[in-house]
């Protein structure tokens, strides 16, 4: 798929990292996430980024417009053992999929996905997970990810 007149993708790089997490804290705003937790975590993200982009467990995909970013994706590379499923060692996440909303109905999200997907195919990694929001499900399961059962348990802080 090739994107719209007007668009580029470009990979991310470590002086991107504040943007992609002002993009994440955009996509966790909009989802109805806590502001405050949000804005106290900041810069921990932008410092988490930071140190993903350069030792490379991390690849973004960001696609721009007149020279101003307007989507980004991400993919953390996480070491596994082998299952039925694969004898590959190395499975991804894929995670901060974001586009403006004034730059939303040009399939930016799916083309995004779509450069993901690539990157996984040769590193030749083949189960790649993610968390979804109720509107990017549908771009997803279009790209063929199904459900999976999964829990979560968040832990209360421990005071010493």
């Amino acid at each position: 798929m090739t994107l719209s007149a007007g668009y580029t993708l470009r990979p991310a790089g470590v002086p991107d990292a504040a943007l992609i997490q002002a993009q994440r804290t955009a996509m966790f705003t909009e989802m109805g996430s806590d502001v405050a937790g949000l804005a106290r975590v900041h810069e921990a993200g932008v410092a988490w980024h930071r140190r993903m982009l350069a030792s490379g467990a991390y690849t973004g995909f960001l696609i721009e417009s007149g020279g101003e970013v307007v989507a980004g994706a991400g993919l953390l590379w996480n070491d596994f053992p082998p299952n039925a499923d694969t004898d590959s060692l190395v499975r991804a996440y894929l995670l901060n999929v974001y586009v403006d909303p004034e730059h939303r109905g040009h399939a930016l999200a799916r083309r995004l996905v779509e450069a993901a997907l690539d990157e996984c195919r040769a590193r030749g990694v083949n189960i790649v997970t993610l968390t979804a929001s109720d509107a990017g499900r549908p771009t997803y399961e279009r790209l063929g990810f199904v459900p999976q059962a999964e829990l979560k348990l968040l832990i209360p802080e421990v005071t010493a």
